[in-house]
């Protein structure tokens, strides 16, 4: 198990779209983390995928009226951002070393420590989910329930490994061009929303390949060289005890992972929800289709919409209260195969 070493320090804080924006200093370089709500509630922490930050890979989800009112009412809401993917940054010198994914994960831990976070919620979108189930495998006591959104948990592929070596060459050498944007497009969303010589792109997916432009291409060079040199977590999992809500695409690129993922989890305390003609950015593509499993998921914490409310948002998270009712086939989706729940789109 790791253990939190080392001093973390602000050095700015900061206004951005409606939160305060905390740059820390952890003890593998700084990280940016914007914080929402009452900080006296408690902590769900987000992590997005390669590339990506909190507007770009959570903005659909917390704009969903129904989901701010679950999450927002009853968290406070802290977005991690991976090292040089928030707003305005620079680049980071090339004369860094990269982080492993152990030091990304312990990164995590010095963010807890510093806002004196105990226990959190956790919930992390692909490379994001794969930083998040390797915390929780870490720290255990400090990880209470983890939600993710087309999860990594295995060493890439030798396809994924030469499709990032690829990417990454061309980051490197040419930025964040044309080419690269697509290959991320393609990553995130099903070829429903990306368009094509017919059909123009959805509105989310030319809101992405604006904000693809906002990122410092050798910083995504970084994170993708890191996701790139990942290990296998299959007997990490065997460590997690908090209860887990997994979502993916049927579209999405990386749906074998999540179904090697929840097979290698106790099914009495996970869930998997596919979402049909949806690829891998779940909280984008379709957010909708993440209310009811997520309702069901945070009741059995004691949490719940504000119509619904009758115990304080302010309660302590306490995992024993948790039914093994609310993980059965039939609380999550009817006519249902065991921990798997299909969410069509509504007609």
């Amino acid at each position: 198990m790791g253990e939190s070493s080392g001093s973390v320090s602000i050095d700015v804080e900061r206004i951005s779209f409606g939160g305060k924006e905390h740059i820390i200093q952890t003890r593998c370089g700084s990280v940016s983390v914007s914080v929402f709500g009452d900080q006296e509630k408690p902590a769900l922490v987000t992590y997005p995928d390669v590339a990506l930050n909190y507007m770009s890979c959570f903005q659909g989800l917390f704009f969903t009226p129904e989901a701010a009112s679950l999450l927002l009412h009853n968290f406070c809401i802290y977005h991690i951002t991976p090292p040089g993917h928030e707003f305005g940054a620079a680049p980071i010198s090339m004369h860094l070393p990269v982080p492993s994914v152990d030091e990304l994960a312990d990164q995590v831990a010095d963010v807890l420590d510093f806002f004196g976070l105990a226990a959190v919620m956790c919930m992390g979108v692909t490379a994001g989910a794969y930083i998040l189930t390797l915390f929780a495998s870490r720290y255990q006591h400090r990880v209470i329930g983890l939600m993710l959104v087309s999860p990594l948990c295995k060493a890439p592929s030798w396809t994924e490994w030469f499709y990032n070596k690829v990417m990454s060459n061309l980051l490197y050498f040419y930025g964040m061009s044309g080419l690269i944007k697509d290959f991320l497009l393609q990553r995130y969303f099903s070829k429903e929303v990306r368009g094509n010589t017919q059909e123009p792109e959805s509105d989310i997916v030319q809101a992405c390949r604006s904000l693809l432009d906002e990122r410092q291409s050798l910083n995504v060079w970084r994170f993708l060289q890191s996701m790139n040199g990942r290990r296998d977590l299959t007997e990490e999992l065997k460590k997690l005890h908090c209860r887990t809500l997994i979502f993916v695409g049927d579209s999405s690129p990386f749906h074998s992972d999540a179904l090697h993922l929840t097979s290698k989890l106790d099914r009495r305390y996970s869930a998997l929800v596919e979402v049909q003609v949806c690829g891998s950015l779940v909280t984008e593509e379709q957010p909708h289709a993440m209310l009811i499993p997520m309702e069901y998921f945070l009741m059995g914490y004691g949490l719940y919409r504000p119509c619904q409310l009758s115990l304080s948002p302010r309660s302590p998270l306490s995992p024993s209260c948790i039914s093994p009712d609310l993980y059965s086939p039939e609380s999550m989706g009817v006519k249902l195969k065991p921990i798997k729940t299909r969410i069509a789109l509504k007609a």
